[in-house]
């Protein structure tokens, strides 16, 4: 069981400092979570996480239950035994790739969609691959066509098996797009859910390889003042140990600060919170401001593969290493980083790597990101040890 104490709070705002302790070491937060959907951060290992100072990863419970599927990896120990990381793990429910197969499909907003749409006017772009029901989602595998069947107890099932230390309950995850009825609907419909989860939690204890480990409750409604307070307050009334903030932040960074204040305001303050998908520097840095303790976003290792590398020292927090300016640029991807890719390699080069379609480029620029990720929360945690305003923690930027 995963117990959560505040070690420092920070005057002036919601921020604090604290540690989340669970059967596989311990977290200290604010954090971010690392992506490892199949269970390992791409193109990284075990070794490389940890001196990268990567303290939590977290699995997907969808991709891992298609493949290689649960009951295998929970024969092996879960994923502390299969995949070589022994700290800390969460796995999701696989619910937001329901809704990216869902929703997300019919709206437009996927997991590589801008998560903040803007006012633009909904254009339905696609079908989808996902029928809901009370009893739960009904899909095909992206694997082998075969049908799948996630209901909140199956859920729970294949996360015993993975053997997470923090797991999450199947919701339904809404979209920007989706008017208040519906948003209402969804958020009722995943209140019934965690009901049906906490349920099948208790039924299933001794399975898998983790008996310690927690389920955290999951507050939906969308980007609506009302519905968030109404979730928060009935989720935090089921008696879960931690949270996450999860569905729609609405369309604009302004919306999610919102959201963010609305169910925070109403969810007890002794219990970890976390913001699901969020991994902009300014947004943690908001977030955290506001009392949210942990976080997890693929967007650092997405953005890595595809050229961009985040730095402190460019407007923005990111390079576009393919740019040109960097041809025979032979300053590291930003100077002060003690990654093993700015200690030994040039912009240049990876520029080169990144155009040359060579597969080092795609480690290198992993172990750069993932380490800025890990550099940027120890200085969040610095500053609201010291007191500090947050923005101290950008050299050139400020909130």
């Amino acid at each position: 069981m995963s117990a959560f104490r505040i070690t420092a709070r920070a005057p002036g705002s919601a921020a604090r400092l604290g540690e989340l302790v669970t059967p596989h070491g311990t977290i200290r937060t604010p954090a971010f979570v690392t992506v490892a959907t199949r269970g390992m951060v791409k193109s990284l290992g075990v070794d490389d996480l940890l001196s990268l100072g990567v303290e939590v990863l977290i699995g997907n419970t969808y991709h891992l239950a298609l493949r290689p599927g649960a009951e295998a990896i929970g024969a092996l120990g879960g994923l502390h035994g299969f995949t070589g990381w022994t700290g800390p793990w969460f796995t999701d429910s696989g619910g937001f790739q329901v809704f990216s197969l869902g929703a997300g499909k019919i709206h437009g907003v996927g997991k590589i969609a801008p998560i903040f749409p803007g006012d633009v006017p909904m254009k339905p772009t696609g079908t989808s691959l996902v029928a809901l029901s009370e009893g739960g989602a009904r899909f095909r595998s992206v694997v082998d066509g075969s049908r799948v069947f996630f209901s909140p107890e199956e859920v729970i099932r294949l996360q015993r098996l993975l053997g997470a230390d923090v797991i999450l309950p199947l919701d339904e995850c809404t979209s920007p797009f989706h008017d208040r009825a519906y948003t209402r609907a969804a958020m009722e419909r995943t209140h019934r859910w965690a009901e049906r989860a906490l349920a099948a939690f208790e039924r299933t204890t001794g399975l898998g390889p983790n008996p310690g480990q927690a389920l955290w409750g999951i507050v939906q409604g969308g980007a609506y003042e009302d519905l968030r307070r109404r979730s928060a307050k009935a989720i935090a009334g089921m008696g879960f140990p931690g949270f996450a903030i999860g569905g729609s932040l609405g369309r604009s960074k302004e919306d999610m600060l919102r959201v963010i204040e609305w169910t925070v305001d109403v969810l007890p303050d002794d219990r970890p919170r976390h913001l699901l998908g969020i991994g902009g520097v300014e947004d943690i840095l908001e977030a955290v401001a506001r009392g949210v303790d942990t976080f997890d976003c693929a967007t650092p290792t997405r953005l890595a593969r595809n050229g961009v590398l985040l730095t402190f020292a460019e407007e923005g927090f990111r390079i576009a290493i393919k740019n040109a300016r960097f041809a025979r640029d032979d300053c590291p991807v930003e100077e002060g980083c003690d990654c093993p890719t700015c200690a030994r390699y040039p912009r240049a080069f990876l520029r080169h790597l990144s155009q040359a379609g060579e597969l080092s480029y795609y480690r290198l620029a992993t172990l750069h990101n993932v380490r800025f990720m890990v550099r940027l929360l120890e200085r969040v945690r610095a500053a609201v040890v010291t007191g500090q305003d947050l923005s101290a923690v950008l050299p050139l930027h400020r909130l």
